[in-house]
């Protein structure tokens, strides 16, 4: 019973994150070819992705009626729009279609991550909990692969979209019928118990909001660099795949490292190394800096949603719940401001250089507002 909670779980993250959200990655240069996007429009529409999910994430935390309805529609929608994008030409249509899509994942996402909580807690088995959070890196790098047949074939965008879509419904036709029924998901009627936020809460919220905009640049735009600096060159599009694997090996290396040292500690750690791979990927030429890049920035990917959640439960152990959507929403604003600045970056200078700098520090910054709390900093006054 356990795993099979976990493998749905697992396969819904895939379709709705690894190939919901993110094969818009790869999708970005054939988009840019047929002339549907630009790069500064294609960080424009990648940001009402991300507005989509802050709105859907948002309202999953706070829902106390027809949760599971919301589940299965997150689902579903993750699966049509996708679909859908395959018949989208221009900037506008595919904006609306990241705007609803990205809602819808933001709905699945919070709502499979707790109904695979809890259950698993229920059964005795919770640290498979964190496995079901490497569905989007196992996601990222499938449909990287899948975009490296796609760009292979000299395949149009829209018959990627296409792709991509069929990909989804095959996934979620297999685990469909393990999904929570009505019922299974928050009780009517319960409300989350306010919060205080502390110190360390707020620094742990400013932290998380700053890893979302940090890594959201290079993971938007990792394809159309590559394709920009190695046009026609097979190695380009690998550059995806490993972004995923690396995301997958990561999480893996953090539950194997969960009693070294503190969370907080590893937390800071992560987001530095992220910060040191945005800084490969922007300074360093040629193979060795993509490809670095890639590899920190997606190594600690997965890591830092892991551990951002698990300090925060440490902080408020009675309020995981409230938490874990304050976490959700920096997070997603994060993510929001990330392709927006891309936007204004590529618009005033033609580049994405300025922006992947900022990207670089926001890293930098979220490790150090987390690596000391507020009680240790007292206790070494006194």
């Amino acid at each position: 019973m356990a795993l099979r909670i976990a493998f749905s779980g697992f396969t819904v993250l895939v379709v709705i994150m690894g190939i919901g959200r993110f094969a818009f990655t790869p999708q970005v240069p054939l988009m840019i070819a047929d002339n549907q996007l630009t790069l500064t429009s294609a960080g424009l529409v990648a940001a009402m992705n991300y507005l989509g999910y802050l709105i859907g994430a948002w309202d999953a935390m706070r829902a106390q009626r027809h949760v599971e309805t919301r589940l299965y529609l997150g689902i579903t929608g993750a699966v049509v729009f996708t679909l859908l994008s395959a018949w989208a030409d221009n900037a506008w249509l595919h904006g609306v279609l990241r705007l609803i899509l990205g809602c819808m994942s933001g709905w699945a996402l919070v709502l499979t991550a707790a109904w695979t909580n809890e259950r698993l807690a229920q059964l005795g088995h919770a640290g498979l909990s964190a496995a079901v959070f490497a569905g989007p890196g196992a996601g990222i790098a499938l449909s990287g692969l899948l975009a490296v047949w796609i760009h292979s074939q000299s395949l149009a965008a829209s018959q990627g979209w296409l792709l991509y879509g069929l990909l989804a419904l095959v996934l979620i036709i297999l685990v469909v019928r393990w999904l929570p029924r009505p019922g299974a998901l928050h009780p009517s009627g319960t409300k989350p118990e306010p919060l205080h936020l502390t110190a360390d809460l707020k620094r742990l919220v400013w932290s998380y909001s700053l890893a979302g905009f940090g890594y959201i640049l290079p993971a938007t735009f990792l394809s159309q660099m590559a394709a920009q600096r190695f046009p026609g060159s097979l190695f380009a599009q690998f550059v995806w795949p490993i972004f995923g694997l690396a995301s997958v090996i990561g999480i893996a290396l953090s539950i194997a490292m969960r009693h070294v040292g503190q969370s907080h500690h590893r937390l800071a750690v992560v987001l530095w190394l992220q910060g040191i791979g945005v800084l490969f990927a922007w300074l360093v030429p040629g193979l060795p800096g993509l490809a670095l890049g890639a590899a920190l920035v997606g190594g600690g990917f997965l890591c830092a949603v892991q551990l951002s959640l698990l300090y925060g439960r440490e902080l408020a152990p009675r309020h995981s719940r409230y938490m874990a959507g304050l976490l959700t929403t920096g997070y997603a604003v994060g993510q929001l401001v990330g392709p927006m600045t891309s936007a204004l970056s590529t618009w005033l200078t033609h580049r994405l250089d300025p922006a992947l700098g900022v990207a670089a520090l926001a890293l930098l910054i979220g490790g150090v507002l987390v690596w000391r709390p507020e009680h240790a900093r007292q206790q070494q006054l006194q």
